[in-house]
């Protein structure tokens, strides 16, 4: 009698042991059903902002990670911002190359669109008014594409050696383009950093990674107002 009293209970253990063990895999699964779920919903809600430029944006001569668009990424992840950064800089991109290759990046969704074209156009010496379509034209195609994305546009300067008057013409041109799209603009790219040779590669034109530290601040105090 005790022996198969002994045995009733040994079996009643079994089977409340395995409805646990049941019930604990249960709990796990949703748990992780649950985070998946928190996973693919901020994977959807996560924007785009698309840097698309020349060999300042790709960070020439520089990691990858010291360029300013990925300083950029780690400002956005620090304040766990649902913001995702593309580098679209192509080392020798002329506003021309970049209306030839913008539809292709438009591709993916693009919530905000920053746009630092026309430097090679400047020390090519390229006429300001075809450089001014040029971006006209990538402007007006984002625009089509994706009515709702922000855009910023990054001002440029060329040296004075280009004469006063190209010099004037180009740097104006950047404004005028930002009033008329109504973009937000940022100033100078190279502000603080362009002439300096310290923050400079040895080439006198790109930017080191601590140049490239001074252009992550330039772009963040116009585009922090957009996030």
């Amino acid at each position: 009698m005790l022996r198969k009293r002994l045995m009733g209970l040994f079996v009643l253990s079994l089977v409340l042991l395995s409805c646990g063990n049941r019930e604990s895999k249960d709990n796990r699964d949703k748990t992780l059903d649950s985070a998946d779920r928190k996973t693919a919903i901020a994977a959807t809600e996560r924007k785009n902002i698309l840097f698309f430029g020349t060999s300042l944006t790709a960070g020439y001569g520089l990691d990858p990670t010291e360029a300013y668009p990925a300083l950029i990424q780690n400002r956005i992840d620090s304040l766990q911002m649902p913001y995702k950064v593309i580098n679209g800089g192509l080392s020798g991109e002329t506003s021309a190359g970049g209306k030839g290759r913008i539809d292709w990046l438009l591709k993916q969704r693009v919530d905000i669109f920053v746009l630092e074209l026309g430097a090679n156009d400047g020390l090519r010496g390229l006429p300001v008014s075809q450089t001014f379509k040029n971006l006209q034209a990538i402007i007006d195609r984002v625009k089509a594409k994706y009515p709702d994305t922000k855009m910023v546009l990054a001002g440029m300067q060329v040296p004075p050696n280009m004469g006063a008057k190209y010099a004037t013409d180009f740097k104006n041109m950047f404004p005028d383009l930002a009033k008329k799209n109504q973009m937000a603009l940022i100033p100078f790219l190279l502000d603080k950093v362009g002439g300096v040779p310290t923050l400079n590669q040895a080439d006198g034109i790109h930017p080191t990674a601590e140049g490239d530290k001074i252009l992550a601040e330039n772009v963040w105090v116009v585009l922090k107002d957009l996030l």
